[in-house]
């Protein structure tokens, strides 16, 4: 059962895979060519079939007929008769080449007088119905191979084509006069103190005179470093679009290939590219994927990756003084990167982007609530305050779930708990409402969830509760939502261990009513487990081992499997476990301790979670104050500190 815990809000980036288009182009080929032939051939037949089919008369049987009068009509179209009797039936005939029809019937015995009384009609044959007649049969079968032919070399010539722009670059690219796409500072909420350095850049490339004058040169480099989903790329657009210049955008990925030396050709492409649109903005995203620390990988110097990273170095060095181009890259990993991309006269101006506080976070919600049409209910604070820890890609996924949620039920308003039944959504997952619980697992679900509450809100270092629902979301059968009240940028050691015994409240509560336990508290074992140890090896929080901090180093072996190496003794590594052990177990102890002084709090927290699935704070300390639980986080009141792990 997993609880949410501060500042553990995560995104998962999604990266798109090339799309391999030459299955395509073929089968769309050829589907060309058959209907290209099967056009012809409909036309072929419609020319064809135009005349009717009609019954050969000998030119002797066709004087009988004149001379006995039933011939009413002869057509003459070149060497060929048409033929019209009584009665309209018609039949065909031939003349004699290069002979009049009257000399050749006056062969056979007619008189003029009898052919004169017979309609003759000479037709010449129009010379496109001639042609398609007579030539059309040899003509087609050569245009469907020279079309053929054609289209197969057209392929060929393409792939050829790519084959010598395969080394150039794949940026793209944004015109600074696209207002669809342009971004300025207005659209970025939070981040100040990036805004204010990043202004010195926008003035730069607007009036360069101003700096080359006095002497000073403006940074050539510019790393933004944050975690995911801080805003590093709507920055480096929101520069771009405040200074009016080109704006040159592509993930440090792009520029490695499988093929040796195409992203060192890439590189120089993409420089050429944007000095000749200069002033303009090149923007590397993740450039951990190109920029890690060299001397690592199997291939040596000869990496693919390393020649990519060296190219970079060449082209950001060789800028002259007067050259009006700024690199900007991102990452969320600066602790990889190769110390020649940070030293000066490269990255040599970093900026951090942290995640939002409660201010911030409102003013971002504003910025994702422009299009949207909020109820009057809605108050913006309040979603800031209950989500600490929350990046802007999470705010605006919140905001989005919450007008999907909206027009899933037919409104035409966001309402306040649209939004707070996001911020459950973001953080665990969607209800699932088809996982229905039984009438025993409800139960031991309700008291576990009760245990994590009355232990967080007895203890006075707890995150206090918001809300406790029994309701399955994501992997979780039910959550306790626990957040601080204000702000906080460190934690103590007090508030380590009290939230310790929160995790563990759901285990105590199972194992003190039930006499058993599930797998339920699996996560939450995991989750304490992982912050006690983290209080002994980085954060120096152990009376025992003392302020020392232990490593650990993760790799990969050759053969795939993946290895720990430690930089510590085994009778190191077996203290930290003891010492970890200790941490548990105490924790556990006040745990259970505080629900057994408070165990009827802890049966009316869950028979009104079985009776209604969900419970606000508001209600929920209500019940505790019947219960004699007056909730108290007064940091600063005289309390007794918790037992440690002495």
């Amino acid at each position: 059962m997993k609880k949410p815990l501060f500042g553990d809000g995560k995104k998962k980036e999604k990266k798109e895979d090339p799309e391999d288009k030459s299955g395509q182009g073929l089968a769309s080929n050829a589907a060309s060519i058959i209907f290209i032939f099967f056009f012809l051939a409909v036309a072929y037949m419609l020319f064809s079939g135009g005349q009717e089919k009609t019954e050969e008369m000998a030119l002797s049987e066709l004087a009988e007929k004149i001379k006995s009068g039933q011939v009413e009509k002869i057509s003459v179209e070149g060497d060929d008769l048409i033929i019209t009797l009584e009665g309209e039936e018609k039949r065909k005939s031939k003349k004699e080449v290069e002979t009049a029809l009257s000399e050749t019937l006056a062969n056979y015995g007619v008189d003029p007088e009898e052919l004169a009384a017979v309609e003759t009609e000479i037709k010449n044959p129009t010379s496109v119905s001639y042609w398609l007649l007579n030539i059309l049969p040899f003509l087609l079968p050569i245009v469907f191979i020279v079309l053929f032919f054609w289209l197969i070399s057209r392929q060929v010539k393409g792939a050829g084509m790519q084959a010598f722009t395969f080394g150039q670059s794949k940026a793209r690219f944004i015109d600074p006069k696209d207002k669809n796409q342009r971004v300025t500072f207005k659209d970025v909420a939070g981040v100040k103190e990036a805004k204010e350095e990043l202004t010195e850049i926008v003035e730069f490339l607007k009036n360069p005179k101003k700096f080359h004058d006095i002497g000073a040169r403006i940074p050539k480099g510019v790393i933004l470093m944050g975690a995911p989903g801080t805003g590093k790329t709507l920055v480096a657009r929101a520069v771009a679009g405040e200074a009016g210049v080109p704006f040159f955008h592509l993930s440090g990925s792009e520029f490695v290939e499988m093929f040796v030396g195409v992203g060192a050709s890439r590189v120089r492409d993409l420089f050429k590219l944007a000095k000749k649109t200069s002033p303009a903005i090149i923007f590397v995203d993740e450039i951990d994927a190109v920029g890690r620390v060299r001397g690592t990988g199997i291939g040596g110097g000869n990496d693919e990756r390393e020649q990519t990273l060296n190219q970079i170095l060449v082209e950001m060095d060789g800028f002259e003084p007067n050259e009006k181009i700024i690199v900007m890259a991102a990452t969320n990993r600066p602790d990889v990167l190769d110390p020649a991309l940070m030293r000066p006269g490269r990255f040599d101006r970093r900026i951090i982007l942290e995640l939002p506080d409660i201010a911030d976070r409102e003013a971002i919600l504003k910025i994702h609530a422009r299009k949207k049409p909020l109820a009057e209910n809605v108050n913006l604070k309040v979603v800031a305050q209950r989500t600490p820890g929350f990046s802007g890609a999470d705010l605006y996924s919140l905001m989005n779930e919450g007008a999907i949620l909206a027009a899933r039920n037919d409104r035409k308003q966001i309402l306040q708990d649209d939004l707070l039944r996001s911020i459950e959504k973001v953080l665990l997952g969607p209800e699932r409402k088809s996982k229905l619980l039984s009438l025993d697992e409800k139960k031991i679900t309700a008291y576990h969830e009760a245990g994590h509450a009355v232990v967080s809100s007895a203890l006075p270092y707890a995150d206090p509760v918001h809300k406790i629902s029994i309701v399955s979301r994501g992997h979780a059968a039910g959550y306790t939502l626990k957040l601080p009240d204000e702000e906080k940028r460190f934690q103590s050691k007090r508030e380590f261990l009290d939230n310790i015994a929160s995790m563990l409240g759901g285990y105590a509560a199972e194992r003190m009513i039930f006499d058993d336990l599930t797998t339920g508290p699996s996560n939450d074992i995991q989750v304490a487990s992982a912050l006690a140890r983290d209080m002994v090896t980085k954060y120096g929080m152990s009376d025992t081992i003392g302020p020392v901090a232990f490593e650990r180093m993760a790799g990969r072996s050759p053969m795939g499997a993946t290895f720990e190496e430690f930089d510590y003794s085994e009778d190191v590594a077996a203290l930290i476990d003891r010492e970890v052990s200790a941490v548990m177990k105490t924790q556990m102890k006040r745990a259970e301790e505080v629900l057994l002084e408070h165990k009827s709090a802890l049966h009316a927290v869950a028979t009104k979670l079985r009776e209604v699935e969900t419970i606000e704070r508001e209600e929920y300390e209500k019940i505790l104050e019947a219960e004699g639980i007056k909730i108290n986080k007064n940091k600063d009141a005289e309390k007794t500190p918790p037992e440690d792990n002495k």
